[in-house]
């Protein structure tokens, strides 16, 4: 028999949250250091050109450097061991390049704009990048956004660009000259984007901060009689781009392939998902449209002792357990021997690191020796999955912080600070979890399940 988890439901005061909250700005001194640290990456990996692709989706290596991304276009940013920059863009990017963050020379590829658009300045891709420096037989990485990890002999001639980019930089630097170098970036061990510093964590609290106020502000909302789109529109926030695809989902999800939220109608007794995500962290909520155990559906009649509070002993065991200097391994263990992947199904890394991309890397695997360092931001992902059962969750972002961190934050960000206190305060006096000072929220909402929406005061409580 099962030993009873240490939970109840309790009513209490929902986490505070903060709205209207300024937008902080990354400084010079951190876009300069952000610079230094790729080009120091490149001597390391005896790199003579790093080739940075971007578009949209995946601009986030691209806006490290440049401070922007090329919108609707694609773009390339040249960085040569030099210190010398060169931005490549099509036609309606071009004025954004006297604004990089990191200046450089421009150079016109209309290639790169959108179908049917005028081409009269047409150069060749690869003699654009020779005019960025690119020489044969110089080793030159291309940074696109996507770390392969399947066969070491393999992986770093292995691309995901687009196959006309890669032809041009293989016919301007020589075919065995080319490498894929996006761990410079993005590598859970080494990657220059991995470690944060205090500008860096307040820029990235505003996102989290805004993730959460908007879904709680939505799970106050959920109504039956409702619809998706209403609850919806509360995830909107200042407006600012979101990272992920914004869920509002009641009952059963993807009926005729549609991913957002719809003018379907919220009924008692649906399963339940929210989430949105901003620069810098994600909120997401799983739950039931009921008032209590009783209301639930009969065939999920135990769902809070089956998913629910098995899954939340788990989030309180990672929270409680995260620190400095642990492995992503002994995270990855300590969930595996709480919520067992054979019973719960959970099949991805059970926490991520964040930054302008919901997820960028993971050093939560199995078998993981990968230390956990200050400055790492991650989110909380867990995700069981029971046949039969809708899911539980409550996905938000938390931070590591050593001492120094810590300071530098409180000094230069008094207001950021106060509110990572403020939540701090909340899971230790309300929700009773013991965290290590290590760790830092930056969403309002973490540790915070409410498992029956309609019950809008009670929440779990550790006892």
């Amino acid at each position: 028999m099962k030993p009873e988890l240490p939970y109840s439901l309790q009513t209490l005061p929902a986490p505070a949250v903060w709205h209207q909250v300024a937008s902080p700005v990354l400084s010079d001194d951190t876009l300069r250091l952000r610079l230094q640290q790729v080009l120091a990456a490149m001597k390391r990996l005896s790199l003579d050109h790093l080739v940075i692709y971007a578009d949209k989706e995946h601009g986030g290596n691209f806006e490290y450097l440049a401070g922007f991304i090329p919108r609707f276009e694609e773009a390339l940013l040249v960085v040569r061991a030099t210190a010398e920059l060169t931005y490549i863009m099509g036609n309606e990017n071009l004025k954004l390049v006297p604004h990089a963050r990191n200046p450089g020379k421009c150079l016109h590829a209309p290639v790169f704009s959108l179908p049917n658009q005028p081409m009269q300045s047409h150069q060749p891709l690869h003699e654009l990048l020779k005019s960025a420096g690119i020489a044969p037989a110089q080793q030159t990485g291309i940074a696109g956004w996507k770390l392969f990890r399947c066969d070491p002999a393999t992986d770093k001639f292995t691309f995901d660009v687009p196959a006309f980019v890669l032809d041009a930089v293989r016919t301007a630097a020589g075919h065995d000259a080319v490498v894929n170098a996006t761990g410079l970036f993005i590598s859970p061990e080494s990657g220059t984007r991995r470690i944060n510093n205090a500008n860096e964590v307040a820029f990235y609290e505003y996102g989290a901060n805004l993730a959460s106020t908007r879904v709680l502000t939505a799970l106050d909302a959920v109504e039956p009689g409702k619809t998706e789109k209403q609850i919806g529109q509360l995830l909107a926030g200042d407006g600012q781009q979101n990272t992920v695809v914004m869920i509002a989902a009641t009952g059963d999800r993807f009926a005729h392939a549609t991913l957002y939220p719809s003018d379907k109608i919220i009924r008692e007794g649906d399963k339940f998902s929210l989430t949105v995500g901003y620069k810098g962290g994600l909120t997401s909520r799983s739950a039931y449209v009921v008032a209590n155990e009783a209301a639930l559906p009969p065939a999920v009649s135990d769902w809070l002792a089956r998913v629910a509070m098995p899954y939340y002993h788990t989030v309180v065991t990672w929270l409680e357990t995260l620190r400095i200097g642990m492995t992503g391994g002994e995270l990855y263990r300590r969930v595996e021997e709480t919520l067992p992947q054979r019973d719960f199904h959970w099949h991805l890394n059970p926490g991520h690191l964040v930054a302008d991309e919901e997820w960028l890397c993971s050093p939560v695997y199995d078998g993981s020796s990968i230390p956990l360092e200050s400055g790492m931001l991650f989110q909380i992902d867990i995700i069981p999955s029971v046949a039969g059962y809708g899911g539980s969750s409550i996905e938000d972002t938390v931070a590591l912080a050593d001492s120094t961190l810590r300071r530098e934050l409180a000094t230069r960000f008094p207001d950021v600070w106060q509110r990572m206190l403020t939540r701090k305060k909340y899971l230790t006096n309300l929700l009773n979890l013991r965290l290590s000072d290590d760790v830092i929220l930056l969403s309002n909402t973490v540790g915070y399940l409410r498992p029956f929406l309609l019950d809008k005061a009670r929440a779990l409580v550790k006892q």
